[in-house]
């Protein structure tokens, strides 16, 4: 089997981000915790994953800080999963992607879920970058600063 690429100490947030979510698997788990999924038999039903790929996907979210365990609703033996504020700052990530895949991955027409404002049902307005002053931003519009490494000069603007 091959090991797979670390990246714990990647300057980069975002390979630094993709090193703690780990896979499509860990992003589905997410998402299904999100609409009130908690038990592994939930997790498992929902994404028709084997057991064994679940419970290391989730043994790597909660050591990750993503999901946590914790004793089940109305006591019992078993435990539930649970996101932590960590993962719950997982929420516009998941929205960005679900909106993402919206507008690029389905045809004209084709039904697909939608993401509705629960107090009065409305869809939600796509999301948006913005500067500090409130201007909307593309990617013509940044750069990104990278931290001086050995042999960069970290003053020239480099893409993501």
């Amino acid at each position: 089997m091959v090991k797979r690429t670390r990246f714990d100490d990647a300057e980069c947030p975002v390979a630094r981000s993709v090193d703690a979510i780990g896979d499509w698997w860990s992003l589905l788990i997410v998402r299904d915790a999100f609409d009130g999924s908690r038990r592994f038999g939930e997790f498992q039903r929902s994404l028709g994953v084997a057991k064994n790929i679940l419970a290391a996907r989730l043994r790597t979210l909660v050591a990750s800080g993503v999901i946590e365990i914790v004793e089940a609703t109305g006591g019992g033996s078993y435990h539930e999963y649970a996101l932590t504020e960590k993962g719950r700052g997982l929420f516009p990530v998941i929205v960005a992607l679900r909106q993402w895949g919206e507008t690029h991955c389905f045809e004209p027409g084709e039904p697909h879920s939608k993401m509705v404002d629960r107090q009065h049902g409305h869809p939600l307005r796509a999301l948006e970058v913005r500067s500090d002053d409130g201007r909307q931003l593309g990617p013509d519009d940044t750069i990104v600063n990278k931290v001086a490494s050995p042999g960069r000069d970290a003053t020239a603007p480099v893409s993501i």
